[in-house]
């Protein structure tokens, strides 16, 4: 029985699909371990999204095998990184590694490994399916109150900046019976909350089923009190599914809405297919039908020829939708993309620091605000853990805006249910104490 060590970088879908390959590697008797220094066999589960993921990555490789010594281990990279660099990762004899296998692949993980068991040379599979939803596999989980579900994979969005279609493949959509399947298993085990993942939820598409009525079947699952999803493209939101987060107590209030750019200009070369003024539109329009909606979403500074006058009407957008939190990036020239191909990488690299930071400064004075809106107010908070990063004294949870919310400890746990009273806050976090544990 191989020992197995699995870490894993980058996305949600990255953390799923990790759970998809514990569950493929174990039914074939493999078995897993906590420590790298105890397997015989390494995985890295890869994020090929920005190029400090790729570093972080090759710097990992090095570092286990040089722990390692002369001691045999096989290496294994997967994931976005394996599709998108496959040659770069299997031809270089200055990096150890002993086989790549792609996100449609993960199937074939057992037998790649006994290839290179058996005949001493690297393997890899890195095919793209266009029909591969992992619906027959139940992955295999850690436990916790929240679990991610891939009810799509693939993207045909073709944003100029962005990997995912090349390295993860066409959309497809798992039929809505497998992800109820997954999701009553998931209720029977104790699981509080679900978080349904695709590139584009939007586009979830199955005989006549959309996304909207997706979110309705998964809310008559008993057992399940949140739903959660990432990530919509505000290209398409269907009056349908707004009503739907509106009206179903179930469904979250919040939406990660990505923004990536707020000049139409680069917006139109990034391939976002949306203005800054239809944008701006639809904030309005999910606000006012979605009463305390919290919009969180992402940005990249610097995409090639953005000028200064161009990154001000970014500026201009977070200042005025004033999202309650926001994930920059400085853009990263990503092989293979159309961005890459066309447009030259010429924002220097302190142009893009100097952005950054300066965004930064701003929603983080805009998260403050918002945060501290809340002080007085009474928040149902789903415990997570019972513990934070500082202290073994208090537990942190999040309310249904998916913000984290910490507090005391006391005659409550994990995957409970409890009102906290919010008595202060960060840029990060709202901070309180518990009035009352909540039965659900």
């Amino acid at each position: 029985m191989k020992k197995v060590y699995i870490e894993t970088f980058g996305c949600q879908m990255n953390e799923y699909d990790t759970e998809l390959v514990r569950a493929i590697l174990t039914k074939e008797k493999y078995e897993f371990t906590s420590s790298p220094e105890d397997a015989e066999i390494i995985l890295l589960n890869t994020c090929s999204v920005r190029e400090n993921a790729n570093r972080k990555v090759y710097g990992r490789i090095h570092k286990i095998r040089s722990e390692k010594g002369k001691e045999r281990v096989l290496i294994g990279v997967l994931g976005c990184m394996a599709t998108n660099f496959r040659q770069d990762l299997l031809k270089d004899p200055n990096l150890p590694i002993d086989f790549v296998v792609g996100p449609d692949s993960y199937k074939r993980l057992p037998n790649l490994i006994r290839e290179v068991e058996e005949e001493g040379k690297k393997a890899f599979d890195v095919t793209l399916s266009e029909f591969e939803t992992y619906s027959d596999v139940y992955p295999l989980r850690e436990g916790g109150v929240n679990a991610w579900i891939a009810v799509m994979r693939g993207c045909d969005n073709f944003c100029t900046f962005c990997v995912v279609p090349y390295t993860r493949g066409r959309e497809r959509s798992r039929s809505p019976e497998s992800v109820l399947e997954e999701i009553r298993r998931l209720a029977q085990e104790g699981f509080r909350q679900v978080t349904l993942l695709g590139q584009n939820v939007n586009s979830y598409r199955y005989e006549g089923k959309d996304f909207a009525d997706l979110l309705e079947m998964v809310s008559k699952v008993d057992g399940i009190e949140r739903i959660r999803f990432t990530s919509p493209h505000p290209k398409d939101f269907p009056e349908r599914l707004i009503e739907v987060i509106a009206e179903n107590p179930k469904v979250c209030k919040h939406i990660h809405l990505p923004l990536q750019a707020g000049n139409d200009r680069i917006l139109d070369l990034m391939n976002r297919t949306y203005t800054q003024k239809e944008f701006l539109e639809l904030v309005e329009k999910l606000r006012d039908r979605i009463p305390g909606l919290v919009l969180t979403t992402d940005i990249i500074v610097g995409f090639p020829t953005e000028t200064d006058e161009e990154f001000e009407d970014t500026v201009k957008v977070v200042r005025e939708v004033e999202f309650d939190s926001a994930f920059i990036f400085k853009y990263s020239e990503r092989p293979k993309t159309i961005a890459a191909r066309k447009y030259p990488d010429d924002v220097p690299e302190e142009v893009k620091t100097e952005r950054i930071v300066r965004l930064n400064e701003i929603q983080k004075e805009i998260s403050l605000k918002k945060n501290r809106a809340h002080i007085g107010e009474v928040h149902e908070v789903l415990i997570e853990e019972e513990r934070t990063k500082k202290s073994d004294q208090d537990y942190q949870g999040r309310n249904d805006g998916n913000k984290i919310v910490i507090f005391p400890k006391g005659n409550y746990g994990r995957g409970q249910f409890v009102e906290v009273k919010i008595e202060d806050a960060t840029a990060n976090v709202l901070k309180g104490r518990v009035i009352k544990v909540l039965e659900k």
